[in-house]
């Protein structure tokens, strides 16, 4: 049976086989950790209200986190980040963007295909402004981790602020 997380999965091993630096995982592991912590972490935090949830016939909410989490995710940084060094420096914003496009035209066609929902006010285009600022920060992670994570923590905030999320850490 087709499922689009599955085949995205797929994709991804495929595209970070080709042009993903394997040889070199070990330098980008801490920022595949980063994203992932940052993935979890809004599944804790938006458990109840989420901005966005992954739809499938296939496999459970909690797999397809699963399968991005550890495999969408690691291969994105391992083809992302060496590109991104490899670029000319007059081009990295341009490379930055175009990879917030592409990965924005990768969640329209999940969501057109009915792979992926909206809620509580979240929408393409903050998906977008979203990706603008993710991409910049795995970047910053890898060369500067310390400096990402005062931003993280204040993006998040943000996010809760603006999505009138309930910001519940303690059990009542």
């Amino acid at each position: 049976m087709f499922d689009f997380h599955l085949l995205l999965a797929l994709f991804s091993i495929v595209i970070a086989w080709k042009w993903g630096d394997w040889h070199n995982w070990k330098l980008y592991y801490p920022t595949i950790m980063y994203m992932i912590l940052g993935d979890l972490t809004y599944l804790i935090l938006a458990k109840n209200n989420p901005l966005w949830e992954y739809e499938s016939n296939v496999l459970s909410h909690d797999s397809v986190e699963l399968l991005n989490a550890f495999v969408v995710f690691p291969c994105i940084c391992l083809v992302i980040i060496p590109l991104y060094l490899r670029v000319s420096k007059s081009k990295r914003i341009a490379y930055l963007l175009c990879c917030a496009f592409l990965y924005t035209i990768e969640e329209w066609l999940s969501f057109k295909l009915g792979y992926f929902s909206y809620h509580n006010g979240w929408n393409l285009y903050w998906s977008f402004a979203f990706d603008c600022i993710m991409f910049p920060l795995l970047i910053l992670h890898f060369k500067k981790p310390l400096w990402v994570w005062p931003l993280s923590i204040t993006l998040a905030f943000l996010i809760i602020y603006l999505f009138h999320l309930p910001f519940t850490l303690l059990k009542y």
